[in-house]
């Protein structure tokens, strides 16, 4: 079935974008673990946070309203590009980002809940509507207030998503592997001014038969700053050339040459696939250049259906002599047709 995030949240899956920042603000508060000593904690905090990732984000919620997680992650919603690139999520895994991000610092506690406010602890303190209590110095999210601008709020934007191309062997497209990938990126330190800089290992897990141009996104890897939301990190996708193949789609070309005479007289052509196999391919026709034979089954595995696979297309090319002797050029003409 995958995760129910509304239910992790607490809301109805009509709720609109105001209550799902509710929701996780409630929900993160009362489940950080510098705050919640629970055994279950820290974990409840992971799937909180993810649950705000996907939910706030109008395409992840899409897809997952329509796919459910597995859609979501497996890459079986809809392609949105018109170019047959398919959509990807994975969580970052950092749920501390998350709520960085969201409050503008990743102990808001100290900020807000380190002195009793109107003579209560801050265990007492409500965190439905603001979490905050008396405090009237910052927003709802947790960012300062601009003083010129009573209650409202100057929205972070979110730097431009940073795009890396993860190159993989048709091998691995056809068995499906695990790729990790080594990020260095700026952090704010918990006094929300000074930057520190940390490296993290990014992992994806390739699916069988991923198409070139599929994207898995990361979301808000990128580098921290006091005024901006972290970038997405995005890999897309590239097939490395290989020797023997190239795919279109989910078959695999793979081109044969000929001579003039096989191509006109027949031949037998021993043709290997994909997973180190060999097959047998008998011609009796005419080859003519570019002309192709299909071996089914043989190719990569359909992405939405990984037990069945494309086919291997065999192509041929016709290896023409230079020049031909006097001696043969005249049986040619005396038996060819004109």
């Amino acid at each position: 079935m995958g995760k129910d995030y509304y239910k992790t949240l607490g809301i109805s899956k009509g709720a609109t974008d105001e209550d799902i920042k509710k929701a996780y603000r409630k929900q993160a508060l009362k489940w950080h673990p510098d705050k919640n000593k629970s055994a279950a904690a820290e974990e409840k905090f992971k799937e909180i946070a993810e649950a705000y990732e996907v939910l706030s984000d109008p395409k992840k919620r899409e897809i997952y309203d329509q796919y459910g997680e597995e859609g979501l992650k497996g890459g079986s919603g809809p392609t949105g590009d018109g170019q047959g690139t398919t959509f990807t999520y994975t969580f970052h895994g950092d749920p501390h980002a998350t709520f960085a991000t969201f409050f503008g610092g990743s102990n808001p506690f100290e900020m807000f809940f380190g002195r009793k406010a109107n003579g209560r602890d801050d265990e007492d303190m409500e965190v439905d509507g603001n979490p905050f209590g008396s405090f009237t110095s910052f927003n709802l999210n947790g960012f300062p207030r601009d003083g010129h601008a009573g209650l409202g709020q100057q929205r972070r934007k979110q730097d431009p998503p940073i795009i890396h191309e993860l190159r993989v062997t048709l091998e691995e497209v056809f068995h499906g592997c695990t790729k990790r990938m080594k990020i260095s990126r700026k952090r704010l330190n918990p006094d929300g001014r000074t930057m520190r800089t940390e490296d993290k290992i990014l992992t994806i897990e390739i699916k069988r038969g991923w198409k070139e141009g599929t994207k898995i996104t990361f979301p808000r890897e990128g580098d921290e700053s006091p005024s901006t939301i972290p970038a997405d990190i995005v890999f897309v996708i590239k097939d490395k050339p290989h020797p023997h193949f190239r795919r279109e789609g989910s078959n695999i070309v793979y081109p044969v040459r000929v001579s003039l005479r096989q191509s006109l007289c027949g031949c037998s052509v021993t043709v290997s696939t994909i997973d180190g196999k060999t097959c047998n391919m008998k011609i009796t026709d005419v080859v003519k250049p570019g002309m192709r034979k299909t071996v089914a089954g043989q190719g990569l595995p359909f992405p939405k259906n990984p037990e069945q696979r494309g086919d291997l297309v065999v192509e041929f090319d016709v290896n023409f002599p230079e020049s031909l002797p006097t001696n043969a050029r005249d049986v040619l003409k005396r038996h060819l047709p004109a």
